[in-house]
């Protein structure tokens, strides 16, 4: 019997392409000791964050330059053997696993800031840089880098899953801050696309169409980034909740009113307890949000305690602050912990991880019937949101020794994201199509858009050896 539709993604494609050993000798021949064959280095370069177990590559290249791209690339195209992109290996949603075997090609030794135009606000690194790397190499110009999923990404991966993070309600996502770029193709070439000037009418914008693509459409082996003044004044609070919708509320009314709030999260009850646990916090084990103020003094004055009399109307109390570096930085180093605080709540398991984005005017709707659903089911979960723009994330914690605790994880997600679709909101708000998402892109995108997908897809990359398996079926 066939899965039903929208649980084809438990169970990955995976038919594994052969690498024959002419290309393996050849691999070995070029690069020598940056090329391993070794299983332990294979199996790490064949996981990530997801609930999926797939082989792993057949070897795993560590480049150095994008010389070593294009080399790899051009010897992996000529036996029409696949080639995944690797980071740092943080991604969620399968984006690196080898479904169709072939190679992985490592990026993090391409791990260079290679220019700071504090002038223009701008920076161009290599794809191994870490966004901690490169707010480290700015900060002494009094400059930094807004985009902030959680976890200590590569730029490379950040940019070809069009991440975002905290800051993305007032700082924008990587879409929004990505300049230009440098590609290997499908082909072994290398190509640039974007300029550093701010804006352009110059042909079709390709540096949009790879800032997405998941590696699926060219290797990036350098970034060009926007880059902002670090605000002279920077304020964070908590706010405690009696209901998750009295905070939903809450933000819905601080966005429609245009308070410039740079970063607004939310934290449910039972997530606060796992964080305090995790972190050794002493936070009011309640639904809280955890916002945070950029400007002038007398400008994050006037946000908070705007935030502040909005928050009281809901019944938003103990509002407390953080104004320290030390401070804030060990409330946000809490929340972005808050995915390894909940595994490690219930030893063993895994987390299925949801990722939906709303219209803000349709936040509390989907968040709290979804909230319905996971309570009642009985399966353990966190709730964390970047909610100031709408994205919210479950996640659910399962047995992986026990099938039907995924089903269910897998059905509650799948009631998620057709309620988000349902009221003009996205599958995915920052993680990533993936492997995971890839039936729900359909519904979403509908089968004309997914069509022309695949077009472009096939023109790029005729043989499909560049992480072929992810976004769509060819």
């Amino acid at each position: 019997m066939n899965a039903p539709a929208h649980l084809v993604h438990l169970m990955p494609d995976v038919l594994q392409r052969p690498v024959p050993a002419e290309l393996m000798s050849s691999l070995q021949s070029r690069f020598g000791a940056q090329c391993s064959t070794a299983l332990a280095v294979r199996e790490q370069h064949g996981r990530d964050e997801s609930v999926y177990d797939v082989p792993p590559p057949a070897a795993v290249v560590f480049a150095q330059s994008t010389q070593d791209v294009a080399d790899a690339v051009k010897l992996a195209a000529l036996y029409k053997v696949p080639v995944i992109p690797f980071g740092v290996g943080s991604s969620l949603e399968g984006h690196l696993l080898a479904v169709q075997g072939g190679i992985s090609i490592d990026v993090s030794r391409m791990n260079q800031v290679l220019s700071i135009n504090a002038e223009d606000l701008t920076v161009t690194v290599q794809p191994g840089v870490t966004r901690m790397g490169v707010n480290n190499a700015v900060k002494s110009e009094g400059l930094f880098f807004p985009i902030d999923p959680g976890a200590d990404a590569s730029i490379g991966g950040m940019t070809a899953t069009r991440a975002s993070g905290t800051n993305a309600v007032r700082y924008g996502t990587m879409r929004e801050n990505v300049l230009a770029l440098e590609v290997v193709t499908a082909q072994g070439e290398v190509i640039r696309t974007g300029t550093r000037a701010r804006k352009s009418s110059a042909g079709y914008d390709l540096t949009r169409l790879m800032v997405g693509s998941e590696g699926t459409l060219g290797v990036i082996t350098e970034v060009t980034l926007k880059l902002y003044p670090l605000p002279e004044a920077i304020s964070a609070a908590t706010c405690s909740f009696p209901t998750i919708e009295a905070a939903v509320r809450t933000v819905i009314q601080v966005i429609q009113l245009g308070v410039p709030i740079a970063r607004c999260e939310l934290i449910d009850a039972n997530t606060v307890r796992m964080v305090n646990a995790h972190s050794k916090l002493g936070l009011r084990e309640e639904h809280m949000l955890l916002m945070e103020f950029h400007g002038s003094p007398a400008s994050v004055q006037e946000q908070a305690e705007t935030v502040q009399e909005i928050a009281s109307e809901f019944g938003g109390n103990a509002f407390q602050w953080a104004t320290t570096p030390e401070e804030r930085t060990r409330l946000w180093t809490a929340r972005h912990n808050a995915y390894f605080a909940a595994i490690q709540s219930k030893p063993g398991c895994r987390a299925i991880s949801t990722d939906t984005c709303v219209p803000i005017s349709r936040l509390a709707d989907c968040l709290l019937d979804s909230v319905a659903e996971a309570d009642a089911s009985g399966i353990p979960y966190f709730l964390v949101g970047h909610v100031g723009d709408g994205n919210f994330h479950f996640g659910y914690l399962i047995d992986p020794a026990i099938p039907e605790q995924r089903r269910v994880a897998e059905e509650l997600n799948h009631q998620l994201v057709s309620r988000a679709l349902s009221l003009e909101g996205t599958c995915t708000g920052e993680h990533g199509v993936g492997l995971h998402k890839m039936d729900f892109l359909l519904t979403e995108a509908g089968s004309g858009a997914v069509n022309m997908m695949r077009t472009i897809k096939r023109a790029l990359d005729p043989d499909n050896i560049l992480n072929p398996g992810k976004i769509f079926a060819l």
